[in-house]
Order: structure tokens, then sequence, then C-alpha cells
């Protein structure tokens, strides 16, 4: 702190040599990040803000981003690869497909409530906020899609779930975005703890989708 009790900037940086502009870059999305964990506020996350941080000024920033949405969305993006990841290992703690894929579901609706402004910010804003590149097809890797399709396909084709293989992963997937969503947007609402109703709903779309035979 300053004697006049303001809080002091982060030294200036000269500009970054040739071939140091991804380093840049990726302090820069580490600086977002510890932004949004620090506040829980990603109006907390400014231009700015993130140059403060990292030591250069704020044109430097819009050298590597067009704009704030860019920059959080980039940060979701590194941050939701480790979803894959996480629902990936929760899926292979049990051999049993179904048992397997809702083990799946509850892991990715405790990943989502353990980083609540990240996915809020993916999954929960004005679609006028997602930037140009930001495409569908990154927007389903983001999701772990790819891999939740994978796994509903080889229960279908062993007659373990019933339907279209694209359209139960979506279905499968609005279920525990929906849940997710209302934790988030709602933590005040008296809800049973987290693994018990996410074990609860997932359990609950997997016997909707069983073949009827089996029900």
């Amino acid at each position: 702190m300053t004697e006049a009790g303001q809080a002091t900037e982060a030294p200036r940086r000269r500009r970054a040599p040739r071939g140091q502009g991804e380093q840049l870059r990726g302090q820069m999305i580490e600086a977002v990040e510890r932004l949004l964990v620090e506040t829980g506020d990603e109006a907390a996350v400014t231009i700015r803000a993130v140059a403060d941080a990292v030591g250069v000024t704020p044109p430097s920033v819009y050298l590597h981003f067009a704009d704030k949405d860019e920059m959080l969305f980039a940060v979701c993006e590194r941050n939701f690869a480790e979803l894959d990841r996480v629902t990936q290992e929760a899926a292979a703690g049990s051999k049993d497909p179904l048992e397997s894929l809702a083990l799946r579901g509850r892991a990715y609706i405790r990943f989502g409530v353990e980083h609540p402004e990240q996915y809020r910010i993916l999954f929960m804003g004005k679609p006028s906020r997602t930037p140009e590149a930001f495409d569908l097809e990154r927007l389903g890797d983001a999701a772990a899609f790819g891999h939740l399709l994978e796994h509903v396909t080889a229960c279908v084709q062993a007659g373990l779930i019933h339907g279209d293989p694209l359209q139960v992963s979506m279905v499968l997937w609005s279920g525990v975005h929906g849940l997710t969503s209302l934790l988030i947007s709602k933590p005040e609402f008296p809800w049973p703890e987290v693994d018990v109703i996410a074990d609860r709903l997932c359990r609950a779309l997997l016997y909707g989708l069983a073949p009827r035979s089996s029900v």
C-alpha cells in the first residue's frame, strides 16, 4: 500500500521479446483465473486489472484478446479441458457401463459446482457474449461431450439404453446441466448434499432411457 492508502500496481514490464507472446498470453489467462477464484465475480475481471496483475499496459492485453469476453472464454476453455479428464477418470471407476455413466454425470455436476464462475460464463451467459471464434465444436469439447457420446453409443449398441446416441447424449447433458445451473444460481435453496442429488438425477435419467423390457 502507498502512504495515501492506495494499492500499488505491479511494475510495468518491457515489451515481450519475439517468441514470448504466447508465454505472456498464458500469464494473462492465469491472472484472469486468479481474479475469478479470489473474487468469485467476473465483474472484477477488467482489462486494467489483468494488465496490472501481469505488469503490462492495457493496450498490451488487447494484442492478445479482442475484449474482456474473449479473455474470459479463453480461461474457461482451458479450465474445462480439466472437466473432460475428471469425467473420464470418474467413469473409469466402474466396469458396469450404466454405473460408469452415472459416475460421469455426477462428476460433471460436482465440477461445475466447484467452478461456478467459469461454468456460469461458459454455459449460462447470453449468446451475444460468446466470441465469434468460440464455435459450437469448441463448446462441445468444453462440455466433454465427445466422450459422453462415445460412452452412450457403446451403451446403445450393448442394448442397455434405447434411442439415438446423439439425442440420448443431449438429454443426459441437458439433465446434468440443468441441475448444475440450479445449484450455482440458487445456492441459498436447501439442497441435499451435492453428490446425493446428483446421483439421484443421473439414475433417474438412465432409468427413463432404459429399454422397456428392462424397466
